[in-house]
């Protein structure tokens, strides 16, 4: 890489992960800086988003910093036929970091190696989404007391989640215990199998978890993804598959908490918000702690 750019979650070891943490509850009691005072941030959203974008804009603003960009790439010259490349190329011009979220898979290495400025990726298709990682690890830190030696249940799409390919790459630094629960159609895919094979890291795969759910230390909830299905019949099929309620939790461990990336559509029940396990909206609040860390890290402020 040409400069301090976060392309994936692999770009940073084990130390990095831990220093974004300690940066992240850092930023959680102290939000509100002048850090970024004169920085410019480009947002370019080629997808839609509600919390990395708003998280990201909330974390420039809190510490001091201008955004640029835009929502839409509709509303951009990408409508004009404007590759890529020229787009990064124009808008590294205007700013001193690049958060980028595009539908192509490898967009935001491409992106990386163009840019003058750093590209931090917020989701590059089925890939990688390594800042939903970061605050996912800080989100399960702070609910255990720790990283290592959990037993984590990934469920729903586990074929497009990016969220999930991440989380299991950064995961494998901290001994966990995989449980891996979809439909047939939705499975892990298996490079990723072989990346924790080769770690010796255990996983199981499932199609069903409620016999299974007491072991559970963090469930973590995938919405499957219309918009990765280019038949909309295999959509149909699988969007209901696994749909957690409250009754489901009566006999899990005191310890255990629900995540979800969010948006939720219908996996998690609403009756499961009130419950003390329910931690996915904290863990969305938690985003814009530990994205002020990943840019003042990443632009060397701190």
């Amino acid at each position: 890489m040409k400069n301090k750019s976060l392309v994936s979650i692999e770009d940073y070891g084990k130390n990095n992960i831990l220093k974004i943490l300690e940066l992240a509850e850092y930023f959680e009691k102290n939000p509100n800086q002048k850090i970024l005072d004169g920085k410019v941030i480009a947002s370019l959203f080629f997808e839609p988003s509600t919390r990395t974008r708003l998280s990201f804009e909330s974390a420039v603003n809190k510490l001091g910093g201008s955004i640029i960009g835009f929502t839409d790439a509709g509303s951009s010259s990408v409508s004009k036929g404007e590759s890529l490349k020229d787009t990064i190329k124009t808008v590294s011009n205007y700013s001193d970091l690049i958060v980028m979220r595009h539908p192509l898979e490898g967009s935001a290495k491409y992106a990386s190696e163009v840019s003058d400025v750093p590209i931090i990726n917020a989701g590059d298709g089925a890939n990688q989404h390594p800042t939903q990682t970061l605050l996912d690890l800080y989100s399960i830190k702070k609910t255990q007391g720790k990283l290592e030696d959990l037993n984590i249940f990934l469920v729903g799409d586990l074929k497009y989640g990016r969220t999930v390919h991440s989380l299991l790459m950064a995961m494998s630094n901290f001994n966990p215990v995989f449980n891996f629960i979809s439909h047939p159609k939705l499975r892990i895919p298996a490079e990723h199998k072989l990346f924790l094979d080769n770690l010796g890291i255990k996983y199981y795969e499932h199609t069903e978890f409620t016999d299974i759910i007491s072991k559970a230390d963090i469930i973590y909830m995938t919405r499957v993804q219309r918009e990765r299905f280019s038949d909309p019949m295999e959509y149909e099929k699988t969007k209901n598959a696994y749909v957690l309620n409250n009754a489901m939790l009566e006999n899990t461990k005191e310890n255990l908490r629900i995540l979800h990336p969010l948006p939720r559509v219908n996996e998690i029940s609403e009756d499961v918000d009130t419950n003390t396990k329910a931690y996915y909206f904290t863990q969305a609040l938690n985003g814009v702690f530990t994205r002020q860390a990943i840019i003042a890290s990443t632009l060397g402020l701190i």
